[in-house]
């Protein structure tokens, strides 16, 4: 198998990577050790930054996190037992982070990978 790129891991940047590749018509493969049942397996925490939603969006993944993800103007910190709120919308002039759970973005990531025929092995 010949091909431009070669990505190291189908996990959310590996596949992101692949889509954004995919999308200027670049080929490409993902390797993954690991089975796509495993990866899936793997629940983890997600907040997601505007930049990466708005990638999301651009290579055709987005309409489940539109959906299902939740929309976050602040956040708080907790340290030694004190609340600090973090107003992530006024410091980042009208931007928001998203909680979407790392599972579900790869799940996503990786429909979009077999619904456009792209190899991962």
């Amino acid at each position: 198998m010949r091909t431009q790129v070669a990505i190291i891991g189908a996990g959310p940047s590996g596949l992101l990577l692949g889509q954004l590749l995919h999308k200027a018509g670049i080929d490409n493969i993902i390797v993954e050790r690991q089975s796509g049942e495993y990866v899936l397996g793997r629940i983890r925490a997600g907040i997601l930054e505007q930049i990466t939603t708005d990638l999301l969006r651009e290579v055709g993944v987005g309409e489940r996190l539109d959906a299902e993800g939740t929309v976050h103007h602040s956040i708080e910190l907790v340290f030694a037992g004190t609340r600090h709120a973090i107003d992530v919308h006024g410091l980042t002039d009208g931007k928001v982070v998203t909680a979407y759970g790392q599972t579900e973005l790869t799940r996503d990531l990786m429909q979009a990978r077999s619904a456009a025929a792209l190899p991962t092995v």
